[in-house]
């Protein structure tokens, strides 16, 4: 395989491949791409992102599904590189649980009717999968599950497709830039 110069991947497109589409538009469709297609991610549009293919084609995908590809170890010196922490989200988990517990032990205690019941329980969801150091958690304010090894999570899979808007309104639109500009 021939590769772009100066080419230098980010991320690998899942095993299976993924749809592509020409810009952050559903109803521009291109060819999908391979499965472990080495890309490049350029920017971010909510859940889109503008990938340069290592054969030079360039497409736009769903950057939840991309698979981040390791990078070399920072200089000496230079800033630690922050990855998603599981923490905050196994927080919200055991704080949904929490909830969820007191409103069935208040109805099994005769101190709630079914009606008010399902309204103290309305909205809450969680998902938990531990596995030895494996965890799979659903993380509802982003609509996905993520993976973790215990140091940093990952999109594993989401309930939707990718939206141009971010999911966190007080976040604008990244642009990925390396030492040699965006």
């Amino acid at each position: 395989m021939t590769t772009t110069p100066g080419f230098r991947p980010t991320h690998v497109v899942p095993e299976h491949g993924m749809p592509a589409w020409e810009a952050p538009d559903p109803a521009r469709p291109t060819v999908p791409l391979d499965a472990l297609l080495p890309v490049q991610l350029l920017e971010r549009r909510g859940d889109w992102a503008h990938t340069l293919c290592s054969n030079g084609w360039s497409a736009w995908v769903d950057g939840r599904h991309l698979i981040s590809v390791s990078q070399d170890p920072p200089a000496a010196g230079a800033p630690q590189a922050r990855t998603a922490d599981p923490r905050p989200l196994l927080a919200r988990a055991e704080q949904t649980l929490a909830r969820y517990r007191s409103a069935v032990e208040e109805l099994a205690g005769g101190g709630l009717d079914s009606a008010s019941f399902e309204a103290r329980t309305k909205g809450l969801r969680i998902g938990v999968v531990v596995d030895g150091t494996s965890v799979w958690l659903y993380d509802a304010d982003h609509e996905r599950w993520v993976y973790g090894d215990g140091t940093r999570l990952s999109t594993y899979a989401t309930d939707d497709g990718p939206r141009a808007e971010p999911a966190d309104p007080g976040h604008a639109p990244t642009q990925v830039v390396s030492p040699d500009g965006p």
